[in-house]
């Protein structure tokens, strides 16, 4: 594709981006450096948090953003696009239209490595992140990276974040007539999930300090036990990226396994997502399963409480997919993944059943865990966070430098 010759060698096209200013900077930031920047609004929230001129919004059925967005592509002679996540449904079309046209795909999100990292990443993230599952080629491509800094140096605003996305699905589900074909990739009614997230957020102090008994007995008695971190049920990590229809499905796998064949003295801890809107009740629902396996007594549901001091003490952790994952590996805490995750590489994962888990859990391979996270803090994410400065305008600043350097893949990761 050549591109015009009154037109700044590379374009932009922003799709949907996080509901916080970090879009927009970058877009700033681009254009300063004379890029060309487009921007397609899908509905309200996308109007809310693109606070700059030039944007078109488009309020046509889903059925007819293919051709929509192929049009867009070619007239304007699109060579980047910019997005957050890839698994809503317009994002996937305009994925598959940018790829056929040879145009590069750049997705971001919050960092595989938390607090204060965020994606930046080629192509996919997850299951379709093109970052390497073979050791060999994750000690080759560490060879050339620095050592990871991973202690905090950033803090978000849990209050920005939480406002935020409030303003960006509320606005959205009742100013829906604005673009009436859009429909939010969240599962559930975004009301009564605020109400709901609200609602717990009130009495998070006492459910803590439940979790603190709860962990104080089990030292007490000298209890081993594994860790069960629950994710999201809208979250695409689940709906995308495993097999299950539902949590429900997995929580009544796991506990099934773990009654079967952990040792009868190990404890399984189930704790839930802090973000669960509390509209199904996980709390009933594991004690029914446990109580069912014969294993009420060895089964606690935990609704708060420090999860990285829970790892630490932990015999071994069961994910799904889930980041936490990723922190388990960091504390030399074994891990089995149940779905597709970037971390799920022979020598860090467990590869084995998850019925073999429990008394066959081993610490992934120190050697290949360092070199792991120093080749994933250099090629696939930037430093900093998406609510609150100045971790804000240090991504965006490193975000800027490696698109208009083109460097978003430092090394192949083919």
């Amino acid at each position: 594709m050549t591109a015009s010759k009154t037109m700044p060698e590379r374009s932009f096209l922003f799709l949907q981006g996080p509901s916080s200013p970090f879009f927009v900077l970058i877009a700033d930031g681009l254009e300063q450096k004379g890029l060309n920047i487009f921007r397609i609004n899908l509905c309200v929230g996308d109007q809310l948090f693109w606070r700059r001129p030039g944007a078109v919004n488009y309020r046509g059925k889903l059925s007819d953003w293919p051709a929509y967005i192929s049009d867009f592509l070619d007239r304007n002679h699109i060579t980047d696009l910019l997005l957050l996540g890839e698994q809503r449904e317009h994002n996937k079309l305009a994925i598959a239209a940018a790829k056929q046209r040879n145009i590069q795909v750049v997705v971001t999100d919050f960092g595989y490595l938390r607090p204060d990292w965020i994606i930046l990443e080629q192509d996919g993230m997850s299951a379709h992140s093109r970052f390497p599952r073979n050791p060999e080629a994750i000690f080759a491509l560490a060879a050339d990276c620095p050592k990871a800094h991973l202690e905090r140096v950033y803090e978000d605003s849990f209050w920005g974040m939480a406002l935020s996305e409030m303003a960006y699905h509320l606005s959205s589900y009742f100013l829906w007539f604005l673009f009436p074909h859009y429909r939010g990739f969240k599962v559930e009614n975004p009301v009564l999930a605020y109400l709901g997230t609200g609602w717990r957020l009130m009495f998070s102090g006492t459910r803590n300090q439940q979790v603190e008994n709860t962990l104080a007995e089990l030292k007490r008695n000298g209890a081993a036990y594994f860790l069960f971190p629950l994710q999201m049920e809208n979250d695409y990590q689940i709906r995308a990226y495993s097999h299950y229809p539902d949590m429900d499905t997995p929580i009544a796998e796991v506990i099934r396994s773990f009654a079967a064949h952990a040792d009868p003295r190990a404890h399984l801890l189930v704790k839930v997502h802090p973000w669960d809107p509390g509209l199904k009740n996980w709390g009933k629902i594991v004690n029914r399963l446990a109580s069912g396996q014969g294993v009420s007594s060895r089964v606690h549901y935990l609704d708060g409480g420090n999860l990285n001091a829970m790892i630490r003490k932990s015999r071994g952790m069961v994910t799904i997919n889930s980041t936490s994952g990723l922190q388990a590996l960091r504390k030399a805490c074994p891990v089995i993944t149940l779905g597709q995750a970037v971390y799920d590489v022979p020598g860090l994962s467990f590869q084995g059943e998850l019925n073999e888990f429990w008394k066959q859990a081993t610490p992934p391979n120190l050697a290949l865990r360092d070199a792991y996270i120093n080749a994933m803090a250099a090629t696939l994410q930037v430093r900093g966070v998406f609510y609150r400065q100045p971790g804000l305008n240090a991504a965006v600043v490193e975000a800027v430098q490696r698109l208009d350097t083109n460097r978003i893949s430092t090394t192949n990761l083919d």
